[in-house]
Parts: structure tokens; sequence; C-alpha cells
């Protein structure tokens, strides 16, 4: 009867079994980690997150916009960008947009 009692005892899944919901826990905090990392955002279609893109309501885009447009012609276009490049700092000179 000892040997019975003994195997009884013993045949649950004892203390381990609280482990193994914090394992899961930690396995899906990894998972949403990894995946915010690499890009992905919450409430954007699953698309990757971009920084540093180009920005479509800066000013340089807005006068490109304004010139595509016929809004304005091609030498208001240039005094104007020259004017923007200026005060935003751009690399790039008229001249070299020119040729």
């Amino acid at each position: 009867m000892n040997t019975l009692a003994d195997t009884l005892a013993h045949a649950g899944p004892g203390p381990w079994i609280l482990l193994f919901p914090l394992i899961w826990a930690v396995v899906i905090a990894g998972v949403v980690t990894l995946a915010r990392r690499a890009g992905w955002r919450p409430g954007r279609g699953g698309r990757p997150h971009r920084d540093g893109g180009p920005d479509e309501h800066s000013p340089i885009a807005l006068l490109g916009h304004r010139f595509a447009a016929g809004e304005i012609d091609e030498d208001e276009y240039w005094r104007r960008l020259t004017v923007l490049e200026e005060q935003f700092g751009r690399a790039a000179t008229t001249k070299e947009r020119r040729t």
C-alpha cells in the first residue's frame, strides 16, 4: 500500500505548472518587442513605420506640387526654391539642379 500511496501523491503536475504561463508571457512579449523594433506599428494597416521619409507637407514639396499643377512658372519656381534651399540648408544648388 505504501507504494500505491507514494505513486498517487506524486502523480500531479506539481508547482511547475505555474511556470508555463510565465514562459508564454515572456515569449509573447519578446515577439511583440522584436516586431516593434523591426518597424511594425499597430494601427497602420500592418505596414512598417518609416522614419525620416520625404514629407509631403514640407515647403519644398508644396512648391513642387504648385509648379507641377501650373500655378507658378519655371522662373518663379527656381527663385522660390533658391530661397527655400538657403533657409532649410539643402546641399544641392540650383545650378546643379538645372543641369
